[in-house]
């Protein structure tokens, strides 16, 4: 694959704002008399003044105690609230089976709505090779996009047998995680496991329909993400579900879970799900839950093309969602509003019971929005039970805990890097808030409301599938 140039509209994006960021990142940045927000503790720090120099964090102080160096841009934060750089946990900036070209159109939209990291949930070896590209531009000021904090390659094996060479393959490959789908059988799924164990490649992905989520949870698999295999979990029937499925694989396992859902949501069962939530709470897997996923297929309304949002889409982007949602309108899915119930129910309890959740959107799918579907998510969240902050936890420090990063991501604080989001509004008050976006930081380089807005403005169509 050989690496992609920007679109037309991200490349124009692009020089107007890489004046701003260059001269912002030189000189250093000070967000004056902000409210600091704790997503943690909930030790919110108002009137505090953010001295930025390079990449870092240098200083937090009480605004009246603040010396600000010359030459410092000068950041008004009266009336703001100030938190790290948002991250979306599971996003697909590549079209591997497509073979169409990388999702990089989506970049800038992540960064326009203050999401500074993602994580790539399907990449291969080239793609991972444009990855180290693309964060080489964005250190030189050259491009404008999150981190990708980690990408994994899914293993795909037939036999137990060939999982090692395909492991050995993945980790050769740069990847930070193997990733699992659904599709993959038990002794397959164990033979991944194991080879992965030996090259301390942590397995991440969906738990497959084959096995129960306490034990994927239990043999080390580090996420699950969409609730998979949580709805059998927390159903009265998983024993006779994982019985009906037992030996099949691939195509064949996934059209039986698919046959059998309505029947596991219909069997879900609070008391169980409580009491799964407890065990998984202690063995340390991470959930994604993705619910902006089921929520979407409960509350589609006019034509995709009436979003403003749909000429940010690249064209062909554009014509993958409509033939999708044609299929989607053609044949309309019984279950969603049932899917969403449960979603938000199982999430409701996982969160009751401290299991550790990340917030995460599976974009580009279908009318998930990169960027924009993070806030989606976090309002999600909300509806599940979180608090605004438990809800921002979600997409700030809860994957720095889970990427091993804290040292430099996650908070506001000294020393850290200067992913950060300025709100025009408390974030805390109402999660809403969180789409009142100021100026974003991106490893210390300025963008004020109106570079934001330039990366928002749709160009002349263009069709980069090649």
């Amino acid at each position: 694959m050989r690496p992609w140039s920007p679109s037309r509209r991200f490349a124009l994006a692009a020089l107007a704002c890489t004046a701003v960021l260059r001269v912002a990142g030189a000189a250093g940045v000070a967000i004056v008399d902000v409210t600091v927000v704790d997503v943690d503790g909930g030790r919110d720090a108002p009137h505090r003044t953010v001295l930025v120099d390079g990449d870092r964090i240098t200083a937090i102080v009480r605004a009246s105690d603040a010396r600000i160096p010359d030459g410092a841009v000068r950041v008004d934060g009266r009336g703001r609230w100030l938190v790290p750089g948002l991250v979306d946990m599971h996003v697909h900036l590549f079209n591997i089976v497509s073979h169409r070209a990388p999702n990089d159109w989506a970049l800038p939209l992540f960064v326009a709505n203050g999401v500074t990291g993602v994580r790539e949930m399907n990449a291969d070896a080239a793609s991972i090779a444009l990855l180290e590209q693309w964060r080489r531009e964005t250190d030189a000021g050259e491009r404008i996009a999150p981190r990708v904090l980690a990408a994994g390659i899914a293993a795909w094996v037939r036999e137990a047998s060939d999982a090692p060479a395909a492991i050995a393959a993945i980790g050769d490959g740069g990847a930070d995680f193997v990733k699992v789908f659904s599709e993959v059988g038990a002794p397959q799924w164990q033979a991944i496991l194991a080879a992965a164990q030996e090259r301390a490649l942590p397995v991440a992905g969906h738990v497959p329909a084959s096995v129960t989520l306490l034990e994927a949870a239990a043999r080390g698999q580090r996420t699950d993400e969409h609730l998979m295999q949580a709805y059998e979990a927390c159903s009265s029937i998983e024993d006779t579900l994982l019985r009906e499925r037992a030996g099949l694989t691939g195509d064949a396992l996934a059209a039986l879970r698919d046959a059998q859902e309505s029947r596991a949501l219909d069997a879900f069962d609070r008391g169980t799900c409580a009491r799964i939530a407890r065990r998984l709470a202690a063995s340390g897997q991470w959930q994604v839950p993705t619910l902006v996923l089921p929520w979407v297929e409960t509350h589609r309304g006019t034509a995709p093309d009436a979003d403003p949002r749909w000429l940010l889409l690249r064209a062909d982007e554009r014509t993958r969602w409509s033939r999708i949602l044609g299929d989607i309108a053609a044949h309309p899915d019984p279950l969603a509003r049932r899917r969403w119930e449960v979603s938000r129910a199982i999430t409701a309890t996982f969160h009751r019971a401290k299991v550790p959740i990340m917030a995460g959107t599976d974009a580009p799918m279908p009318e998930v929005y990169p960027g924009f579907s993070l806030h989606d998510e976090l309002e999600r969240l909300v509806d599940a039970g979180y608090a605004p902050r438990d809800a921002l936890r979600a997409a700030t420090l809860a994957p720095a805990r889970f990427l091993g990063i804290t040292a430099t991501s996650g908070t506001v604080a000294p020393g850290k890097r200067a992913d950060l989001v300025l709100f025009a509004a408390d974030p805390l008050r109402d999660v809403r808030n969180t789409r009142r976006i100021d100026a974003v930081l991106l490893g210390g380089r300025l963008l004020r409301r109106a570079d934001l807005d330039a990366l928002l403005r749709p160009g002349p169509p263009r069709d980069d599938a090649r």
